[in-house]
């Protein structure tokens, strides 16, 4: 499936946009704001096509879409640059799209199981300019696994990093429950790196709910931080993942569907 963007005009930001961002310590400039513009028109395009969101209200869009993700620019904040982030179950680019940019200094990935919605993501970000994402079509449950060894016809054996214990900081914004989606994020992150999960309101009792997941996967919950948009669960890792996790039946058993 392909997707042309090329005659796709910026969707005007609502008069608030500026100061809700403002609220959690997010500043635009005007190339932020026509850029997520952009990627929201694209987002309105390909939804005719494909199932991308069931939002449709433009300015919905601007608060469910852009600024919902960029609570996470705090999290984010302190990275070097050319640190790497990856969004899992990434669906129309969200969080991962606004994020990449805002924040242009940071290399980031974003996942999904779903073809067509990674050609949308690629084409989108061909139309806005982009060259700090790279969108990959496949299963975390599959990709978290891969330590990077390559095997070619030959039979010569090469390494290129994989994507296990590859990224300093893993986002996800999804619908489904934390224990599941945590256990399918943390085989990505680095030691001493930070899952970031976007929830609702019932955050905190989705955490308690997970304890005994999350002591199996040895994570340490960090914080669980309200934001003008819902809440954050912030995880850190200070050890290796055990090899186990996450695991492909558990994963498939409560699969997350994107917001």
């Amino acid at each position: 499936m392909t997707f042309d963007f090329s005659a796709v005009k910026a969707l005007a930001a609502p008069a608030w946009v500026a100061e809700r961002a403002g609220a959690f310590g997010v500043e635009f400039d005007a190339s932020d704001i026509e850029k997520l513009g952009t990627f929201l028109a694209c987002i309105a395009v390909a939804n005719e096509r494909v199932n991308l969101t069931a939002i449709t209200d433009s300015e919905q869009a601007w608060q469910r879409h852009v600024l919902d993700s960029l609570t996470l620019m705090g999290v984010l904040a302190d990275l070097p640059e050319g640190a790497r982030v990856l969004d899992i179950g990434t669906g129309a680019g969200l969080p991962g799209v606004p994020l990449a940019i805002c924040m242009p200094h940071l290399r980031f990935t974003l996942l999904d199981g779903t073809a067509k919605k990674i050609a949308f993501v690629q084409a989108a970000c061909a139309r806005l300019g982009l060259k700090n994402v790279d969108a990959v079509t496949g299963r975390a449950e599959q990709l978290a696994h891969d330590i990077g060894v390559r095997r070619d016809f030959a039979g010569k054996v090469t390494r290129d990093g994989g994507y296990r214990e590859q990224f300093d900081v893993v986002v996800a914004r999804a619908v489904g429950q934390l224990d599941t989606l945590a256990e399918m994020a943390v085989g990505f992150a680095k030691v001493n790196g930070v899952v970031a999960l976007i929830k609702g309101a019932q955050a905190q009792q989705e955490v308690e709910a997970a304890s005994k997941t999350l002591h199996e996967i040895k994570v340490v919950v960090n914080a669980v931080a309200a934001t003008p948009t819902g809440q954050i669960v912030i995880l850190e890792k200070r050890v290796a993942t055990p090899r186990l996790y996450p695991r492909a039946e558990r994963v498939n058993a409560g699969k997350n569907k994107k917001k």
